[in-house]
């Protein structure tokens, strides 16, 4: 059953004067420079002494997505910061085994005598590298190591803070060793910094911890409450009662002020880790999230507005020409083609030159991730394809791992008959290519009744026989475990799209993960994405949105909400996001079925768009890559660890600032400005710096009449 989602009468609720003031409140920070500014490889941090911590479940440890948080900015963050950065996490072997190259650090570094500090208490603590961009320094805590003191660090935690542990719960007995220890750590390194820091005639040493998520939460709330002079930071990703809310199809963002969040935890028997996420995140000096939708959700659910909004962003890699990433587009959509030729094979009644693929991807949350309204927008496009343009084609990607029993044999059916054919058709020409050039030789003319021997139309018409079917093409290509109650099995059946000839909408369920090893579907999420041409994420619930800023940084164009992180990020920054392949779906202010109309409308907008008029489009796109970049974004995190080093200790002064910056990160254009990014704005996005060529410069106004847009 379909949510039900937000009203107008959001907008007269007392919460609506705060989301209005969101901007100015947070999201800008006093120093304007891009990160990259400060890439020195932590020569001015050394000299003023100063370290970062950063601690999350996730690092070297690949969980969710808070991985591909603190993987993807690694790099920026040793250009940053150099030796004077140490992430840290949890020693889990089976992915630390590829992920960590372990080594010591160098004899006389605090660090060094801090980790020895630990070992000699019987802790096992590993140190090395992190095998990604950057090679940060890492330190990884064995848990079971410590686990012989769970009762002690569960009873400090009740003595100092009043939070009860249930035993039973692993995970959170994990997080709380885990904490102990880091935050042992900490105390122990502070201790050597300051001692070594005495000896060598240097300044007092200033440290920032910062801490992700409230598993790591729990070394925060260790630190203060033993009063260790380090500053804190604090990011949520998402609240964890935010999650479980959302999963329950409650009117989630109408009723955010009506809560009674103490209860609500408990119902779910998470009210142990709903007190360890509100502790940490009214400990730390500085509490941040990604998006400013989350921060109206932290404001009522853990009662502490963010100090500022930290965005998540990606390591984007330029072309030398705009041309370039085309080509990998073209490339990638014809391994799709290839694909859609064997699920479909029998029915191929469609041209692969007018075909379209939309897709949607993510953790398997129907709701949360909006799937729901996806395959009811789906069934009305069909609708108005079959009526205004039937010989347009879409084939719509529904990318949700869950579990399954096998391949549905139909499709592998499918493929293998396609692999005949072509290998039929290969034989068949390099037989007539020689029966054509011995011909040649001989001086005739090559007769076509002659090069065609009754043999081949044999074998080709075995071939085109085997083809046929008389059943219809599977919506799904595993058989998917309890398929009758599965939610998007029953979405399907509801909306009847069952991939019938008539069908101008055909439907794909994948119910695992993209690898280039999987025998039916043998391509790489990444390269996906490339051969795709719209990316639907209509999502009810997400924080961030890593997903649709994929699509954006590969130049495909994207469909997000306004309750998203990625979606309110761009509608801010961005005066036009449709005109930049960037649609905005309502889902906060209008009811549920105007959602799914407004969706629906924007696909079939998207499906007039010529093959001319989508290259534009996705050029345009590809210049939002800029914004999204942790060179740009980067710099709200350096904000936050200032923010939280000036309240530990009064007298620090950022000494970068008093150089002043050479950009200016000030996203937000006056309305007289056009609506269209210009290249004299380093804030908003601009066209990449790709050398003079004619084929590759920008005509902004060109575009714009191109694409129909004022």
């Amino acid at each position: 059953m379909m949510r039900r989602q937000m009203s107008y009468r959001f907008e007269d609720q007392d919460a609506s004067p705060y989301a209005l003031k969101m901007n100015r409140r947070f999201s800008r920070v006093e120093s304007g420079a891009d990160l990259k500014d400060y890439f020195d490889r932590g020569d001015i941090a050394s000299r003023e002494n100063r370290w970062n911590f950063e601690v999350a479940w996730e690092v070297a440890n690949k969980v969710g997505g808070i991985y591909t948080v603190i993987r993807s900015k690694a790099y920026v963050s040793t250009e940053e910061m150099g030796e004077q950065l140490c992430m840290m996490g949890p020693y889990k072997e089976n992915c630390a085994r590829t992920e960590m190259e372990e080594m010591e650090f160098p004899r006389g570094n605090p660090l060094l005598d801090a980790v020895n500090s630990l070992r000699s208490r019987g802790y096992k603590i590993h140190t090395g590298r992190w095998l990604v961009d950057g090679n940060p320094q890492l330190i990884l805590f064995d848990i079971g190591s410590a686990a012989w003191k769970l009762d002690q660090f569960k009873s400090e935690m009740w003595e100092k803070c009043h939070i009860g542990i249930p035993h039973l719960d692993i995970e959170t007995n994990d997080a709380i060793i885990l904490g102990f220890m880091i935050a042992e750590f900490l105390e122990e390194f502070r201790n050597f910094a300051v001692s070594y820091s005495q000896n060598n005639g240097l300044s007092a040493p200033r440290i920032v911890a910062h801490f992700h998520e409230w598993q790591a939460g729990v070394g925060l709330i260790v630190l203060r409450t033993r009063q260790v002079e380090i500053a804190t930071v604090f990011t949520t990703h998402a609240t964890l009662l935010g999650r479980y809310l959302c999963a329950g199809n409650t009117d989630f963002y109408n009723n955010l002020d009506k809560f009674a969040v103490d209860e609500e935890a408990g119902k779910r028997q998470i009210y142990h880790r709903y007190c360890l996420e509100r502790g940490a995140t009214h400990l730390a000096h500085i509490f941040t999230t990604v998006s400013e939708i989350t921060g109206y959700e932290a404001e009522h659910l853990l009662k502490r507005k963010p100090d500022i909004i930290t965005p998540n962003g990606l390591n984007v890699k330029k072309f030398s020409a705009i041309h370039e990433f085309q080509n990998l587009h073209a490339v990638a959509k014809e391994k799709i083609n290839e694909f859609v030729r064997g699920h479909f094979y029998g029915h191929m009644d469609f041209d692969l030159d007018k075909t379209l693929y939309f897709f949607i991807a993510g953790r398997y949350e129907f709701g949360n991730k909006g799937a729901d309204i996806f395959i009811e927008s789906l069934a009305r496009l069909n609708a108005m394809l079959k009526h205004e343009r039937p010989d347009t084609t879409v084939v719509a990607f529904l990318i949700f791992p869950t579990k399954t029993n096998n391949f549905n044999v139909d499709s592998l059916r499918g493929h293998a008959v396609i692999k005949q054919l072509r290998d039929t058709i290969n034989n068949v020409q390099q037989a007539v290519g020689k029966r054509m050039f011995d011909t040649c030789l001989k001086g005739h003319i090559p007769n076509a009744d002659d090069l065609l021997e009754k043999d081949d139309l044999v074998k080709i018409k075995r071939c085109m026989f085997a083809m046929q079917r008389d059943s219809m093409p599977p919506v799904t290509t595993h058989n998917v475990a309890d398929d009758w109650n599965d939610p998007v099995l029953s979405s399907i059946r509801r909306c009847h799209l069952f991939n019938s000839v008539h069908d101008r909408v055909k439907m794909v369920f994948h119910p695992e993960f993209l690898t280039s090893t999987n025998p039916l579907f043998g391509i790489d999420y990444e390269e996906f994405v490339r051969g795709c041409h719209l990316g639907v994420f209509p999502s009810y619930y997400e924080p961030w949105g890593y997903t649709p800023a994929e699509c954006t940084v590969m130049g495909i164009p994207s469909v997000t909400t306004n309750l998203s992180g990625f979606g309110c990020f761009m509608q801010e920054h961005i005066s036009d996001p449709k005109s930049y392949g960037i649609y905005i779906v309502d889902r906060r202010y209008i009811g549920l079925e105007n959602s799914v109309q407004q969706l629906s409308s924007f696909m079939m907008e998207f499906s007039r768009l010529n093959r001319r008029q989508r290259i534009i489009q996705r050029n345009r796109t590809e210049r939002l890559s800029d914004l999204l970049d942790w060179r740009t974004l980067g710099i709200y995190y350096r904000q936050a660890r200032v923010k939280a080093l000036q309240a530990v200790y009064p007298d620090y002064i950022d000494e970068t600032t008093l150089y002043g910056s050479r950009n200016n990160l000030i996203f937000s254009r006056p309305h007289s400005e056009p609506p269209s990014p210009t290249s004299s704005r380093h804030t908003t996005p601009a066209p990449s710096v790709h050398g003079s060529d004619d084929e590759d410069s920008v005509d902004e106004e060109t575009e714009l009449k191109e694409l129909g847009i004022k």
